[in-house]
């Protein structure tokens, strides 16, 4: 008996064929491309060191040589 259970086990798996997983998706940051990451770290950068460069400015630690 627990034999015809095996056998009958072993049957219905290698008649059933499993379907072929999905391919693997590429890798993306909040869904965008790595061209438009890149893109949006060069303008976040960019802000960054105006926006530094600008509080320098205001406060007066640097002061530009044409201001003399």
């Amino acid at each position: 008996m627990i034999e015809d259970l095996r056998q009958q086990v072993n049957s219905t798996f290698d008649e059933e064929e499993l379907p072929p997983p999905p391919p693997p998706r590429p890798a993306r940051f909040l869904g965008m491309t790595p061209f438009q990451t890149f893109f949006i770290a060069l303008l976040m950068f960019l802000i960054t060191c105006l926006l530094s460069a600008s509080c320098l400015l205001v406060t007066g630690r640097v002061v530009p040589p044409f201001l003399y």
